[in-house]
C-alpha cells in the first residue's frame, strides 16, 4: 500500500485527484490509478479555467493544513485532475501534516 504523500527532502510531496466543478469544498478518501498508485481525492467549487480550480485546491489545502499558501506549490498536473503539490517545508512538520492526510485518506 503506497502513500499519498511522500518526502522529498526538507518538503513533502502530495499527489491528489481532483474533482472541480463540485457542489461543495472537501478533502477526504483515495482513488487508486490503474497503475496502483494512490491518490488523495480532492473537490473544489472552481471550474477549471485560467487554473482557478488549482487555485482553490493551494488554498483549501492550505487551511486545511494550517500551512502557508504561498508554500503550496503545483509541480504537476497544471491541466490534468492528477496532480501533485509540493509543501515546502512540510517535512519540518512531517509527523503533523502526514497525520493529517493520512486522517483524509480514511475518509470515504
Amino acid at each position: 500500500m503506497n502513500a499519498v504523500w511522500s518526502a522529498g527532502g526538507d518538503d513533502l510531496l502530495l499527489s491528489v485527484r481532483l474533482t472541480p466543478g463540485s457542489a461543495k469544498e472537501a478533502v477526504g478518501g483515495d482513488w487508486t490509478d490503474a497503475q496502483g498508485t494512490r491518490w488523495l481525492s480532492a473537490r473544489v467549487r472552481a471550474v477549471p479555467e485560467k487554473g482557478r480550480a488549482n487555485d482553490a485546491l493551494i488554498a483549501l489545502l492550505a487551511k486545511r493544513l494550517d500551512w502557508p499558501r504561498s508554500a503550496i506549490l503545483l509541480e504537476s498536473g497544471d491541466t490534468n485532475r492528477l496532480k501533485r503539490l509540493r509543501i515546502i517545508g512540510g517535512g519540518g512538520a512531517q509527523a503533523r501534516l502526514t497525520a493529517l492526510i493520512a486522517t483524509w485518506v480514511e475518509q470515504t
